[in-house]
């Protein structure tokens, strides 16, 4: 049975920062490119982020740009999201997501590119 479980949520001030971490079992994790995606109060769900099964590559949506990290290792099944200078529209429900086909790779990918969810942690901004 895949898993993903998110953790490393909280509240956080302006200009603060966070590292989200998930955690992965139920199938190979090396064999495949992770996510993450959040979702904002009333808002649809939105790409965050996204790496290859090798951790080489990544990508960011231009909001986070400059400021959010991805990072994975695979030898503990976990992925990573290191989040600096926080701001109050970076408020979201934070789900880690896993690609439906293995040894693939999007630079953007699509919300149905994904088979899996966690169930997400909360982020939240204060200004």
């Amino acid at each position: 049975e895949v898993q993903l479980v998110e953790s490393g949520g909280g509240l956080v001030q302006l200009g603060g920062s966070l590292r989200l971490s998930c955690t992965a079992s139920g199938f190979t994790f090396s064999s495949y490119a992770m996510s993450w995606v959040r979702q904002a109060p009333g808002k649809g769900l939105d790409w965050v982020s996204t790496i290859n099964n090798g951790g080489v590559s990544t990508s960011y949506t231009d909001s986070v740009e400059g400021r959010f990290t991805i990072s994975r290792d695979n030898a503990k099944n976990t992925l990573y999201l290191q989040m600096n200078n926080l701001k109050p529209e970076d408020t979201a429900v934070y789900y880690c997501t896993k690609y439906k086909d293995a040894n693939t790779w999007y630079i953007q990918p699509f919300n149905d590119e994904y088979d899996y969810w966690g169930q997400g942690t909360q982020v939240t901004v204060s200004s």
